[in-house]
């Protein structure tokens, strides 16, 4: 199963754990393939080099650096994403979510975002929440 995971899932999987982790093991076990663009590394990048983020990093001993390393060995990246014909999200800025999705023909977008979860469905792509995703996932 081909999914798109938004920058604010996967930075609770890699810096607090719980259900977001959930789906880094799918990944790794290899019941679930992540797909990536330029842009959302990018996006990923620079998110996890604020300075909020230092204090948690530092309690897992890992940098900005090794956990998108550990990120971009988890991912397929997909090179030509072209953007939405029009914007489709209440803030544009998550339509780089949904070109990703349909780009790499994914069966599942996850997020915490209201914005894309609000939207539920785009183009058969199915829009959800990590524990929705998890649950996707391992009835599979």
């Amino acid at each position: 199963m081909r999914i798109v995971i938004d920058t604010n899932v996967l930075l609770s999987a890699f810096l607090w754990g719980g259900t977001p982790q959930r789906l880094i093991q799918h990944l790794r076990n290899n019941t679930a393939e992540l797909v990536v663009t330029p842009a959302l590394l990018n996006e990923f990048t620079a998110v996890i080099a604020r300075p909020k983020f230092a204090a948690v990093l530092s309690r897992t001993t890992r940098t900005p650096a090794s956990v998108i390393a550990h990120l971009r060995t988890l991912a397929a990246i997909v090179i030509d994403a072209p953007p939405l014909p029009q914007p489709v999200c209440r803030d544009p800025k998550d339509d780089i979510v949904l070109a990703c999705a349909l780009a790499a023909q994914a069966q599942l977008i996850v997020s915490g975002d209201e914005d894309l979860l609000s939207i539920k469905v785009h183009e058969g792509i199915a829009i959800v929440n990590a524990a929705q995703a998890v649950a996707i996932i391992e009835a599979a």
